[in-house]
């Protein structure tokens, strides 16, 4: 188990540094400041990601790693992504949110978004591959079981729907009350904050709460339709977001606002 789990991680480290040096081509080509360069850059963090997530899943499901070793994994990987993305989102459902504040136009949200169900699709056919070259024997048996996985929804699909809503909207919120603290410490915080949503719905869903990320590592698993997976990995997790960014943008000032009232009111009347 101890050789598989550092075959993994020499796995991920290179997943990495293949996508990073990648992405420094990229910004320091000719593509360099173009929108060709933004989704470029984008397919490539959506792709590190989904890979990376392939192989945590893997240990987790068929390796059977302790669950806190699972945890110190997802944590890491997640600060590990944030500092390497460059500017990349990743998630759908983040990027509709950069939409919706302005950061980005709607129709560079949509190529975004376009370029990272590819990116997708393109972990979830590579994946294999690279466990069919049995650098494991978590590898190989993987293969011998042609490359099986089952769906992670392990309760009903509302329930299920609602885990996800409410990952969702735990890591939206991080995110936004984190934007103005200093990047290296920010990472670790959202990563923290990841980490928490998976250990309390992990068992439930799988804790994806990201719509291109579980159209790799979730639907072409058994157990479910391709509609159940919709409303449990799609429709729950934007709506997570959605709620988090209306309370408090809009609900949470409104309220701070009406209450402010009465003093200042009071406060008038005092002075006349």
């Amino acid at each position: 188990m101890t050789a598989d789990v550092a075959v993994s991680l020499l796995m991920l480290a290179g997943i990495v540094g293949l996508s990073d040096a990648t992405r420094r081509l990229l910004s320091s080509g000719t593509l360099a400041g173009t929108g060709l360069s933004v989704c470029a850059v984008e397919l490539v963090s959506t792709f590190q990601l989904c890979c990376c997530t392939h192989e945590l899943k893997l240990l987790s499901d068929v390796g059977g790693i302790e669950p806190r070793l699972a945890l110190t994994l997802t944590y890491l990987a997640s600060v590990v992504h944030g500092l390497t993305f460059g500017g990349a989102i990743g998630n759908p459902s983040g990027t509709l949110e950069h939409a919706y504040r302005s950061r980005i136009t709607g129709r560079c949200a949509l190529r975004r978004i376009a370029c990272q169900f590819a990116a997708a699709a393109a972990a979830r056919a590579a994946v294999p591959v690279i466990w069919g070259l049995g650098l494991s024997r978590l590898h190989v048996r993987h293969k011998l079981l042609g490359y099986r996985c089952v769906s992670a929804i392990h309760a009903a699909l509302p329930r299920a729907a609602a885990v996800e809503f409410a990952c969702a909207f735990a890591v939206q919120t991080a995110i936004t009350h984190t934007r103005s603290v200093e990047e290296k410490y920010r990472v670790h915080a959202v990563a923290a904050v990841i980490a928490s949503v998976v250990y309390a719905g992990g068992s439930m869903t799988g804790a994806v709460f990201n719509p291109a990320l579980a159209f790799s590592t979730q639907f072409p698993c058994s157990g479910h339709s391709f509609l159940e997976y919709c409303l449990v990995y799609w429709l729950g997790p934007l709506l997570g977001m959605m709620s988090s960014v209306l309370l408090f943008d809009k609900l949470v000032p409104r309220l701070s606002r009406t209450s402010s009232s009465p003093h200042l009111s009071l406060e008038t009347k005092k002075r006349t």
